[in-house]
Parts: structure tokens; C-alpha cells; sequence
């Protein structure tokens, strides 16, 4: 129960590597605000749908952690629209008086070529991962600044090292995310605020399975395109988990003096 009393919160918290580690926070003891959206103002991301059902996702699992003793709660939220993000951490603030950790693994993504992109590709994935970062980050480290302390963790990816064929836009986007968290650790670092990112491989979430349907070889199957590129592109041959996520939000989270970092968890994708 090592974050017993810390308050935290995730966004994109109900489902994927964001549902892995609201429970592996809830598990260390943490006051939890799990935040999601139903509703996207774009279809261009993995489902492939405005509708997401982020909310109802994050609904879901704060009612099975409540039962289980956990003092959680559920916010509505779309981390691209400022009014929004600001009121979701009022909220959290006017429910459990301060927020210590926000973990923004809220995140979008399509696959095109370049020359194949739309300007709503473009648009959906920069906005929601690069704009979303900045949004929720800022308010954050308002609040933060205000009780003496706390600390960010953003969500990038190892497209956010290295650029990728098929999904230039995605990296473009988890690039920003790392720049913006090395340059927003440097300007909080006399308020007592980390500013750190994780960069995860290939994870099987909903994001992986579209872009394995989208990655096929002709005659392959989804599931042998998702192995294939998990062989070609994680040396140790295997894929990460969400729980692989949560153990490196803990290990930030539990980190004073680590800052202005992206550590990857990629199983030596990135080496």
C-alpha cells in the first residue's frame, strides 16, 4: 500500500493500459478518479467510432473497486476540450481535496500512409495525444503548484523515438508528448512536480488489434499479423502488458528525484 492516501488520477483510466493501472494504483492503496469519455467529436481513432464508451468504461470499474474498498470515483471528461479537463481536476480537488499523481494515458490512433492521410487523421490523433497532453498536464501543474507538489506521467510510445511507416501522424503526436514532458519537468522543477513519460512497445490492447487488421499481410489472419510484429519488432520476442505499464507508473510514482524522463518499456525495441 505504498500510495496509501495519495490521491491520483488516470485519464483514459476504464480501458487498456489506462484500466491496468487505475487497478494497480487502487491495489497501492491510492484515492482514485478514473476519467473517461463516451464521446469523441471525431470517428478517426482504433474504434473506428465517435462513440467510445471511455465513461462507461471508467464507470464500470470504479463501482467493482468500490465494492472491493476503494475510494474511487468516475469523471467525464474529453482531454481535448479545455473547459472540460479544468473542471474534471476541480472536481477531483473539491472531491478528495488535492490530486498527487495524474497519469495521462488518454490516446488516439489511425493507420495511413502519409500521402493517404486526411487533414481529420491529421487533426484527431495531433489533437487528442499532443493537445490533450498539454491540456490536462497544464491544469495539473496548476493545482500542484498550489498544495506544494505532485507528479505527471504522461503516456508516449516507442513511436515516440522512433518514426514508423504506416502511422507517421501517431509518431509525430508521441514525439510532441516527449518534448512537451522534458520541457515542462525543467519548468516545475523548483515547485516539487515530476514530469515524466512511459513509452510502451506493443501492448494488446484495442489500439494493437486495429493496427494488426490494418498491418496484414494478404491471407493473414489478425492474430498472425499482431505475432508477426511483435517478432520483428521486440527483440525479446514477446509482447508487454498493462501490468508492465502499471510497475513503470509506480516506479515514477514513487520517485522524488527521477525527471524530465520517457522511459521505455518495449522489451528493447528502442535500444
Amino acid at each position: 500500500m505504498r500510495l496509501q492516501g495519495k490521491v491520483a488520477a488516470v485519464t483514459g483510466g476504464g480501458t487498456g493500459i489506462g484500466k491496468g493501472v487505475s487497478q494497480r494504483l487502487a491495489l497501492e492503496g491510492a484515492r482514485l478518479a478514473i476519467v473517461g469519455a463516451d464521446v469523441l467529436s471525431s470517428a478517426f481513432n482504433q474504434k473506428g467510432a465517435k462513440n467510445v464508451g471511455g465513461f462507461t468504461a471508467a464507470r464500470e470499474l470504479a463501482k467493482s473497486l468500490s465494492e472491493g474498498g476503494v475510494s474511487v470515483i468516475a469523471i467525464e471528461c474529453d482531454v481535448t476540450k479545455k473547459g472540460q479537463v479544468e473542471s474534471m481536476i476541480n472536481g477531483i480537488v473539491a472531491h478528495f481535496g488535492r490530486i498527487d499523481l495524474v497519469v495521462h494515458c488518454a490516446g488516439v490512433i489511425t493507420a495511413k500512409k502519409v500521402v493517404d492521410l486526411t487533414e481529420e487523421d491529421w487533426d484527431s490523433v495531433m489533437t487528442t495525444n499532443a493537445k490533450g497532453t498539454f491540456l490536462v498536464d497544464q491544469a495539473a501543474a496548476a493545482q500542484m503548484m498550489k498544495q506544494g507538489g505532485g507528479k505527471i506521467i504522461n503516456f508516449s510510445s516507442i513511436a515516440g523515438k522512433t518514426g514508423y511507416a504506416g502511422i507517421a501522424h501517431y509518431s509525430a503526436s508521441k514525439f510532441a508528448v516527449i518534448g512537451f514532458t522534458e520541457a515542462l519537468a525543467k519548468e516545475l522543477i523548483q515547485d516539487h512536480i515530476t514530469v515524466n513519460a512511459v513509452c510502451p512497445g506493443i501492448v494488446g490492447t484495442q489500439m494493437w488489434k486495429m493496427l494488426a487488421r490494418d498491418f496484414a499481410l494478404p491471407g493473414e489472419s489478425d492474430e498472425q499479423s499482431y505475432q508477426r510484429n511483435v517478432g520483428a519488432m521486440i527483440p525479446q520476442g514477446e509482447p508487454q502488458t498493462e501490468e508492465d505499464m502499471a510497475e513503470a507508473v509506480m516506479f515514477l510514482a514513487l520517485s522524488d528525484h527521477v525527471t524530465g524522463q520517457a522511459i521505455s518499456v518495449d522489451g528493447g525495441a528502442c535500444m
